[in-house]
């Protein structure tokens, strides 16, 4: 019952906090400027993902003084998430070189690791796989490129606080299957944080989550990901294919303009949401369309790759393959 309180106050706190965020950056003009590459039309107040690290951090303490959640996760998602969200913060204030903001993501992802202890374990075609420090590597890049990633794929309204909700949501039922209960705590923490500021950010959004939310949320799906691996090898895989939409749409653009031989750093609008949020005319269509694809495509197959019927590796292909399509297609 003290669970249920928790996340109800969760709730209450980000909802409140966006509220005075939003206030505060009308007073202090933190404003979104629309320009040729945005996805919206009129100025806006951004920053309010601030509401969702300190309501969802203070709430994670709690549950780790509860005995429901374990140190390492508790201190690895602290200290990298805190971090990442005040790189993010600062930013939103006043532009940070993009070198200095790089050199403490990868701080954050070390950090994170080293709590961790590592990568755990992970399974291929039904063999569990210790990859030493080949994976270390893996997994720092994995942190970092998420982080990131999640600040690309936040374009738009609504999108990255649904996804964040249905992936969570999703890996709960993939742990009720699986028999792992005790590890969805964290995750219906984070769906009430996301929930108090998506009341304001829901289409048309009153206010934007800014960098310090969305990378924040990035590493911290990413480092529950990997945490996961330490009581079932291929639980990884499952998370993979949850983030699917997000993963598939950032890095499929970022390999395109890579060909094209494009300035990577540079602001776009060239991801397949803004592509079909542009062609529809509809931040609510496209965000809506990305929960159904979540529910009704990839979350089967993370429960199938959980229960250990269908391979992980063999899952991610299939899942990523129709996404792939999916991208270019819209793109077409």
């Amino acid at each position: 019952m003290t669970v249920w309180w928790l996340l109800l106050a969760v709730f209450a706190v980000s909802w409140g906090m966006t509220f005075l965020l939003r206030r505060y950056a009308l007073a202090k003009s933190l404003m979104d400027i629309p320009n040729e590459r945005s996805s919206h039309s009129i100025p806006t107040p951004r920053g309010g993902g601030v509401a969702i690290v300190i309501s969802f951090l203070l709430a994670l303490s709690v549950l780790g003084g509860l005995g429901l959640l374990s140190s390492s996760a508790l201190y690895g998602i602290f200290g990298s998430g805190l971090l990442v969200a005040a790189i993010g913060f600062a930013d939103d204030h006043g532009h940070i070189a993009a070198r200095w903001r790089l050199l403490g993501h990868f701080m954050a992802a070390g950090w994170a690791l080293f709590w961790l202890n590592g990568v755990p374990p992970i399974e291929f075609f039904g063999v569990v796989v210790d990859l030493g420090w080949f994976g270390n590597v893996l997994a720092l890049v994995y942190l970092v490129w998420m982080l990131n990633l999640y600040n690309f794929m936040d374009g738009i309204d609504g999108l990255s606080s649904a996804e964040a909700i249905s992936v969570c949501l999703g890996m709960c039922v993939v742990y009720w299957f699986c028999g792992n209960v005790e590890l969805i705590w964290a995750l219906l923490l984070l769906v009430a944080a996301v929930a108090g500021f998506l009341w304001w950010n829901f289409p048309p959004a009153r206010i934007f989550m800014g960098d310090a939310g969305s990378g924040f949320l990035g590493i911290t799906l990413a480092i529950l990901a990997l945490s996961s691996a330490v009581y079932e090898a291929n639980l990884l895989w499952s998370w993979l294919i949850m983030l699917g939409v997000f993963i598939v749409d950032a890095t499929l653009t970022l390999v395109i303009r890579a060909f094209k031989g494009e300035r990577l750093h540079q602001a776009h609008n060239q991801h397949a949401y803004q592509q079909a949020a542009k062609r529809y005319e509809s931040h609510l269509f496209v965000t809506g369309w990305v929960v159904c694809i979540n529910v009704a495509w990839l979350m089967p197959l993370a429960i199938l790759v959980g229960l250990g019927v269908l391979d992980g590796v063999v899952a991610l292909v299939i899942s990523y393959s129709f996404l792939i399509v999916v991208a270019v297609k819209i793109r077409t």
